[in-house]
């Protein structure tokens, strides 16, 4: 499932002064420092108070530090003790592991088997180091492990794989644990799996893959985590346009909460939702100097985005793109092919975005639609893939697909997205920017590609600019803000925004000077 964003696919309530200050007294400095560079001059001071932040990488909490009764104890100093000690113990086994460098033995595809009910406990200092031989740490298809206060790094897996629950296992409970300096991803994910307290740091391609080969991922749980500085392997570069990269890539997801994580300083998007995930429920993170979008909510239903502080994010893939004359709006939050559907099931029939503050990023949110892009056509990069309303896609083909309801169903919509109560701050000496840095924007392209496509010409811009219920209001714009319509050469200025042929934003306010 690999997502190509080029051509015409691109890829937040402020943290203000007093993050800052946070930032710079909790120890920031000893996480990831790639993508964290300090802007140049305080962020205004117009914004909301500052939300706390999980540093779970600077202060890791510690494990126990005698065996509990009845574990099993692990012998750092013997190589291989705790694959063999899993090996040869019954389910729902408790191994304590004492302080130390544990290792595998020294052969690639050694790695820990666990069965169902196994439990990890790292003593203080304990750390499980696969000496960049060991592809894989934690496998298998065992249900309900648990791993807690552990530190697993140095691990090699390749591309799109993972090195903790590398098989995408039911029912993995993560809590208190370090995963960092692995290639791919350091966690996968499978149905029921919480995420707790973790450091997901400094990995070389995700922190977290939230990908199940063969199904769906449903009930996931990703809360007080810290996911920063992953994709050191650069793969958007590497392969560009592969979609391949993010602080946690969310794949085929249906319900996951995700809340109350520092998701910063990672080398391209934060989050990245991303084919026929539903039912997300994003609060009360704070998304911070990520080099690409911080929220990226791709070819995916129904939303609730709240609470959250998104701030100097889109940097670096922002400017790179304005460097090359790219004049898409590439943004914070950049909602592509997603919207409400209550045909599936969730806990809203919308896109709801509010209370957020988006603070100093480059620019603010982009609602997008490709017009080529549906099932069956060769410009859907989720190769295979179709919409959750099609269960047989060889339905979405002439002369099917002109009439209805194939003609609607056939392709991922970006409809019924709601954005209001939030602040957007913009600073422009603050981002280093003179344009392209201040858009929000709902477009699409016009459509010419494949030749039996009936999605050709202003179709597509036409409705997800007027016709699929995709409304501003009651927001508040602290900056020099415009506004993007239709396709990339409409920009507008605030009154045109709110004016009778576009009606946004009824009941928000614009102070152009107040940014900065």
């Amino acid at each position: 499932m690999v997502i190509k964003r080029r051509h015409w696919a691109p890829t937040v309530a402020p943290l203000a002064l007093a993050l800052a200050l946070l930032l710079t007294a909790t120890g920031c400095d000893s996480t990831s420092g790639a993508g964290t560079a300090e802007p140049t001059a305080a962020p205004s001071t117009a914004t909301s108070a500052a939300r706390a932040v999980a540093r779970v990488c600077a202060n890791p909490a510690a494990g126990p530090a005698k065996a509990p009764a009845g574990a099993v104890t692990v012998d750092p100093a013997v190589v291989g003790d705790l694959t063999a000690k899993t090996r040869n113990s019954p389910p729902h086994t408790t191994f304590w592991l004492r302080p130390g460098r544990h290792r595998l033995d020294p052969d690639r595809y050694a790695q820990v088997i666990p069965k169902t009910g196994d439990r990890y406990l790292g003593a203080p200092g304990a750390v499980l180091d696969g000496g960049k031989k060991n592809q894989y740490a934690f496998a298998g298809t065992a249900r309900d492990v648990t791993i807690r206060y552990l530190t697993v790094q140095h691990f090699v897996a390749p591309q799109n794989e993972g090195v903790v629950n590398h098989d995408s296992a039911d029912g993995w409970v993560i809590e208190h644990a370090t995963i960092q300096d692995n290639s791919g991803a350091g966690l996968m994910a499978g149905a029921r799996q919480q995420v707790r307290a973790s450091c997901l740091r400094d990995n070389g391609q995700y922190g977290m893959n939230a990908y199940k080969g063969g199904g769906g991922i449903r009930g996931l749980v990703v809360e007080d985590n810290e996911i920063v500085g992953n994709n050191t392997d650069d793969w958007e570069r590497r392969q560009q346009g592969c979609g391949c990269t993010g602080g946690i890539k969310f794949w085929a997801v249906d319900r996951a909460d995700i809340r109350g994580n520092w998701v910063h300083g990672n080398h391209g998007a934060g989050l990245w939702a991303d084919t026929d995930n539903n039912d997300f429920l994003i609060e009360d993170n704070v998304l911070d100097a990520n080099d690409g979008a911080a929220l990226i909510y791709e070819t995916s239903y129904n939303a609730v985005i709240r609470n959250n502080t998104i701030r100097r994010n889109n940097w670096a893939d922002g400017r790179r793109y304005a460097d090359r004359g790219d004049n898409f709006p590439y943004a914070a939050v950049y909602l592509s092919e997603s919207g409400g559907e209550p045909r599936v099931r969730a806990r809203t029939a919308k896109i709801d975005i509010y209370r957020n503050v988006l603070e100093d990023n480059w620019s603010g949110i982009t609602l997008w639609e490709n017009a080529d892009r549906f099932c069956n056509s060769p410009a859907n990069t989720s190769s295979g893939d179709c919409t959750l309303l099609v269960k047989n896609t060889h339905r979405c083909t002439q002369p099917a697909i002109d009439k209805a309801p194939l003609y609607a169903d056939c392709r991922w919509k970006t409809q019924r997205v709601d954005i209001h109560g939030n602040r957007f701050v913009l600073d422009k000496s603050v981002v280093q920017c003179t344009d392209m840095c201040d858009r929000m924007a709902v477009l699409s392209n016009y459509g010419t590609y494949p030749d039996w496509s009936p999605y050709k010409g202003e179709k597509v811009a036409e409705a997800i600019t007027l016709k699929q219920d995709n409304h501003w209001h009651d927001n508040v714009y602290l900056g020099p803000w415009q506004f993007v319509v239709h396709d990339p050469s409409r920009v507008l200025d605030f009154d045109e925004w709110q004016g009778t042929d576009y009606r946004q934003d009824a009941d928000s306010t614009l102070d152009a000077g107040a940014g900065g």
